[in-house]
C-alpha cells in the first residue's frame, strides 16, 4: 500500500490520521469534501481511501457509489461518529471493506489496514494485479499500467466484450484471464484457443464441434469448445487469423448467442463472454479486405491496448524481481541480486519480444550463471554488447522531436534521474530541460 486518501470535513480526524499513516511510510492525500476528493482521484491513483459518512454537499455513501464506479482499484473504508446497524451493513454491501468508528483507537486503524492488505480483500497490490487468490500476477507500477488495471476491474463485473491489443508478449492472455477472475464468471470455465495454430476445416471443427459422419474421420460426435466454455468465459488469441468465413460464423455466434455443430441442424444455446485479442491493427485489417468490419465493432465493444515494455521501462525491475523469484524457486537455487550497472542495461535494451523476452532472458541467466550477483559480464552478449549505445538509428525514421525526445530520455537513464547532471551532460540549463521533460513527459 503507497497512497492513502483521507476525506473528512474535520481538519483535527483529517490530521490525526494522516500523522498516524505517516509513521507507517505511506504517502497521504487530505480532502475536505466529496467534491475535493474526486478531483484528487481523477489525476492519481489511490489504494485505500478513508470516507467519512457525514459530510455536506457530498455524503460518504454518495462518494463511495462513485469511487466503486470510476475508481474500483480503490478500497474504501468508513468512518463515523454516528454508527448504526443499518449505515454498516448498507457500507459493506457498496464494497466498502470496513466501518470505524469515531473517536477510533490506533489499534482499529491498524486491524483495518491489515484487512486491506490481505490477499482476499486487494485485486490490486504493490506488484500488479492480481489474477487469482494464488501467485499469478499482471505485475506492472507504472502510470499506463495502473490504468489498464482500473479498466480490466472496472470492466470485468460485465459481460461486454472486449478487444485487447498489443505487441507480442505483451501479456494479452493474462490480461483476459484478469477480466475472467474477477468476473461473475470466475467459478465457470476459461476456454482460450490460438487461432494461429489451427487450419480453417480444423478450427470450425474445435470451436463448433461436429456430428460422427459429418465429414471423413468424424468418427464420433465430438462437443466444441464453444458448448465446454457455456457460461464462463471464451478467449480467441490472434484473432486477426481467423479466415472471412469462420469471421462469419462467428459474428453470427455472437448475435443470436446459438450455433451448430459441423453436420448438424440442431441449434444449441450459447451464454459466453467473448474477449479477443490481436496483435496486429484490426483497423488496417479491415481496410485490406482480411477483416469483417461488422466483427470488429462487435468484439471491440471494450478496447484495451498493452503498451511494449520499451514504453515502460519503470516496469522492467519489478518484473526482473518477479521472475528472479519465480525461476529460483523453480531450480531450487538462492535468488540473486541485480547489480545497479546491469539493472541500468537491462532497462535500456529495447525488449522487441516484450514480458515473454525478459522472462526467457531472465530463466537463461539463473540456469547458466552461478553467481549471488548478477552483473553486466553475466547478461547475454546481445543484450550487454548495447552496453553505452543509443538506438539513433531505428528500423524507422524518426523526426528530430522524437530523436530529441529519446536522447533526453536515455540521458536522464544514465544520470539516474538527476536533472542537474543530465543538464550538464546535454549543454542546457535546468529549466530547459524541466520544460523539455515536462513537454515529452518524461518523469523518473
Amino acid at each position: 500500500m503507497k497512497k492513502v486518501l483521507i476525506v473528512d470535513d474535520e481538519a483535527v480526524v483529517r490530521n490525526a490520521l494522516a500523522k498516524v499513516l505517516n509513521k507507517k511510510g505511506i504517502a497521504i492525500s487530505l480532502a475536505a469534501s466529496g467534491e475535493e476528493a474526486l478531483k484528487l482521484m481523477a489525476s492519481q491513483l489511490f489504494d485505500v481511501a478513508f470516507l467519512d459518512i457525514r459530510m455536506p454537499d457530498m455524503d460518504g455513501i454518495t462518494l463511495l457509489k462513485e469511487i466503486r464506479s470510476k475508481h474500483p482499484s480503490t478500497v474504501a473504508i468508513m468512518i463515523t461518529g454516528y454508527p448504526t446497524i443499518d449505515s454498516a451493513v448498507h457500507c459493506t454491501k457498496l464494497g466498502a471493506v470496513d466501518y470505524l468508528v469515531k473517536p477510533f483507537r490506533i489499534d482499529d486503524l491498524e486491524a483495518a489496514l491489515d484487512k486491506v492488505s490481505s490477499p482476499s480483500t486487494l485485486p490490486l497490490d504493490h506488484s500488479g494485479l492480481r489474477i487469482n487468490s494464488t501467485k499469478d500476477f499482471i505485475i506492472g507500477q507504472s502510470l499506463p499500467m495502473k490504468k489498464i488495471f482500473e479498466k480490466i476491474l472496472k470492466v470485468a463485473p460485465t459481460d461486454s466484450t472486449v478487444l485487447i491489443s498489443g505487441e507480442s508478449g505483451t501479456g494479452k492472455e493474462l490480461v483476459a484471464r484478469a477480466i475472467h477472475a474477477n468476473s461473475n464468471r470466475k467459478e465457470r470455465e476459461f476456454v482460450a484457443v490460438d487461432c494461429s495454430s489451427l487450419v480453417e476445416t480444423l478450427l470450425e471443427s474445435e470451436l463448433f464441434g461436429h456430428v460422427k459422419g459429418s465429414f471423413t474421420g468424424a468418427h464420433q460426435t465430438k462437443h466444441g469448445l464453444f458448448e465446454l466454455a457455456n457460461h464462463g468465459t471464451f478467449f480467441f488469441d490472434e484473432i486477426s487469423n481467423l479466415t472471412l468465413n469462420i469471421q462469419a460464423k462467428l459474428l453470427r455466434v455472437i448475435q443470436e448467442r446459438e450455433f451448430m455443430k459441423v453436420g448438424d441442424q440442431k441449434k444449441i444455446k450459447l451464454d459466453i463472454r467473448i474477449i479477443s485479442a490481436s496483435n496486429k491493427d484490426l483497423v488496417k485489417s479491415i481496410h485490406s479486405g482480411d477483416f469483417r468490419e461488422d466483427l470488429y465493432y462487435r468484439l471491440s465493444v471494450v478496447p484495451i491496448h498493452l503498451p511494449p515494455l520499451r514504453n515502460r521501462v519503470e516496469d522492467i525491475p519489478p518484473l526482473i524481481e518477479h521472475f528472479l523469484n519465480k525461476f529460483s524457486k523453480k531450480i531450487k537455487r538462492s535468488v540473486p541480486e541485480v547489480s545497479n550497472e546491469a539493472m541500468e542495461v537491462l532497462k535500456e535494451y529495447p525488449w522487441p519480444g516484450n514480458v515473454r523476452e525478459l522472462e526467457h532472458t531472465v530463466e537463461r541467466i539463473l540456469i547458466l550463471e552461478d553467481t549471488d550477483v548478477i552483473r553486466i559480464r553475466d547478461l547475454p552478449s546481445f543484450i550487454s554488447q548495447r552496453q553505452g549505445e543509443i538506438q539513433m538509428l531505428p528500423e524507422e525514421p524518426l523526426s528530430l522531436k522524437e530523436l530529441e525526445k529519446k536522447y533526453i530520455r536515455f540521458i536522464l537513464q544514465r544520470t539516474k534521474g538527476k536533472k542537474t547532471q543530465a543538464a550538464n551532460i546535454l549543454g542546457i540549463n535546468r529549466k530547459t530541460l524541466g520544460m523539455k521533460i515536462k513537454k515529452y513527459g518524461l518523469y523518473f
